[in-house]
């Protein structure tokens, strides 16, 4: 597993609110409650991401260097993306949508609160 990778993205992750680390099929993994949101891949090469199937296909089609899916998680709502062609940036908006979409109106406020404390 990249080391840098695997900090920034857990620093990213735990930053959102109601995020816990936890251990996914034996790899560390980042939930909202009971929601599976990202886990690392037992191949130590590949990140897997919480996707809608909409996002996931387009990412597919227009960057397959990154982003990628096995057979496994073909119907499934997750995509697989290899670390080293990864851009954090990028990660961030889409673990930023789908916790979302998986957030309570509190923890949503919360998230709020603290961007708007970013610009201060």
């Amino acid at each position: 597993m990249e080391p840098q990778f695997f900090e920034s993205f857990r620093k990213m992750a735990l930053s959102l609110p109601g995020v816990a680390e936890s251990v996914s099929y034996g790899t560390p993994s980042f939930k909202l409650k009971d929601k599976l949101l990202a886990r690392f891949h037992e191949d130590e090469a590949s990140l897997v991401l919480k996707m809608d199937f909409e996002t996931r296909d387009f990412l597919l089609r227009v960057n397959p260097e990154t982003y990628y899916i096995t057979d496994h998680y073909k119907n499934y709502p997750y995509v697989l993306v290899r670390m080293r062609n990864a851009d954090l940036k990028e990660l961030n908006g889409h673990l930023q949508r789908i916790w979302k979409s998986h957030a309570t109106k509190k923890l949503l406020q919360t998230f709020e609160e603290r961007q708007g404390n970013d610009g201060d």
